[in-house]
């Protein structure tokens, strides 16, 4: 069974979809290209054609279209035109390294870092995806640091994970990237000696995109957004736009309750609001329900896809533990904290380091003293800020409009905590 679940996951499906599509919207109409790309087939060396690898799961036939027809205007909003293509418009000359052929997830990821990126084009980024959300995002002075810090963010989820950056990736940063494994980089560009430091992994998929330098021209374009139900039907929706690119958009926490106006005390701090614009940009590419703890421009724990927002607040918190004492551990060991737990269970290894990691783990809160607080929706209740304001937290943005804002303005308050509201929530299920 395990030799034949292997097969699946090395196996490139057909896919029977057609080279083109028409969608029609009353009178006008969008069209679309199959894309595919031709390479050397392994063993013969002969160029064949493939598509993509197979879709969320072996087995499941999948293929990528890129827009190249048809311009849409839909009451007052213009979607986005075609000759945009990003992650639809891959050629082979843009994969630089084949690696194992690129599947549906590997593509989704890649587009979803992009999505964060556009927010965060002023400064070297670098966002890890996994499973289609980001476990570390980072923004620092070169793209080796910002690199560095994203990874270390969440070391663990890394894994196997899709890399993007917004800068050119230098041979010092693809050193930092080689030491690990992932499924995909992707960057604008690769300066000399980048691409040969990286291609020493051969299944390691590498991409250019040289439309990132213009990512932030994106944040204003809407394109149709389908789901698909179990019974055929189709929900469509516009992309969201959003209204946040800078702290004069932020809103004054402020609530009015019983005839009283609430409002909060302290204002952000220079860092602090560049904490809250970071962390705001990032939630955007978050599955909801979603909090995330961000601190120096860095992800700390991110909680993704909870049905309550107490408790992905929760969620968050333990992630920011378990990393933190993850990379203290790597730093110390460079081994996992979960491969010391086991060593230390066995009797290999003495308990007292990993009850020093715990304890100086407990003493930083996981790294989440002085970190924002981000929510994607408002809090119904207090115990859900609560949860940061234990923590440490010192800011939070939320996009208010609870009845209970006035309650969780006051808790702000108490702790001494800055908060402000957005006026717009940022579901993305």
């Amino acid at each position: 069974m395990g030799e034949d679940l292997k097969k699946m996951y090395r196996t490139l499906m057909e896919d029977h979809f057609p080279d083109s599509l028409r969608v029609s919207f009353g009178d006008q109409s969008l069209v679309y290209r199959k894309r595919s790309w031709k390479f050397p087939d392994e063993k013969t060396g002969e160029l064949i054609e493939k598509g993509l690898r197979y879709g969320e799961n072996p087995g499941q036939e999948a293929a990528l279209y890129e827009l190249i027809g048809g311009n849409l205007t839909l009451g007052a909003c213009r979607f986005i035109d075609p000759a945009s293509g990003l992650v639809s418009a891959i050629a082979e000359e843009d994969m630089l390294q084949e690696g194992k052929h690129p599947g549906k997830i590997n593509l989704t990821d890649l587009d979803n870092g992009l999505n964060i990126l556009k927010f965060l084009m002023g400064k070297p980024a670098a966002v890890i995806l996994k499973h289609n959300n980001p476990c570390g995002t980072a923004l620092a002075a070169s793209l080796a640091e910002a690199y560095h810090r994203a990874n270390r963010a969440d070391r663990i989820a890394a894994f196997g994970g899709c890399l993007v950056v917004n800068r050119a990736i230098d041979k010092a940063t693809a050193e930092l990237i080689s030491e690990n494994y992932l499924e995909v980089v992707a960057a604008p560009d690769y300066e000399e000696g980048a691409l040969e430091v990286l291609k020493k992994r051969a299944n390691l998929r590498i991409i250019q995109i040289s439309r990132i330098d213009r990512l932030a021209a994106y944040i204003d374009k809407r394109f149709v957004d389908f789901k698909s139900l179990i019974d055929g039907g189709l929900i469509v929706q516009q992309s969201p736009l959003y209204g946040i690119r800078s702290a004069a958009d932020f809103k004054p926490a402020e609530s009015s309750y019983q005839g009283k106006l609430f409002q909060i005390r302290r204002g952000p701090t220079e860092q602090e609001m560049a904490d809250l614009l970071f962390g705001w940009f990032v939630e955007q590419g978050v599955t909801s329900n979603s909090v995330l703890y961000v601190k120096d421009e860095c992800t700390v724990g991110i909680g993704t896809g909870e049905q309550d927002r107490v408790g992905v607040a929760e969620i968050a918190v333990y992630k920011a533990y378990q990393k933190y004492a993850d990379a203290l551990c790597f730093d110390r060991l460079k081994i996992s904290y979960k491969d010391l737990e086991l060593a230390v269970e066995r009797g290999e290894r003495a308990g007292k380091i990993k009850e020093e990691i715990d304890s100086l783990t407990e003493e930083a809160k996981g790294g989440l003293i002085g970190s924002a607080m981000v929510s994607d929706a408002f809090f119904p209740f207090r115990d859900g800020v609560d949860v940061g304001l234990r923590q440490g937290v010192k800011a939070v943005v939320q996009p208010g409009g609870s009845m209970r804002d006035w309650e969780v303005i006051e808790a702000c308050n108490e702790a001494g905590v800055t908060m402000v509201f957005t006026g717009q929530r940022a579901f993305k299920h």
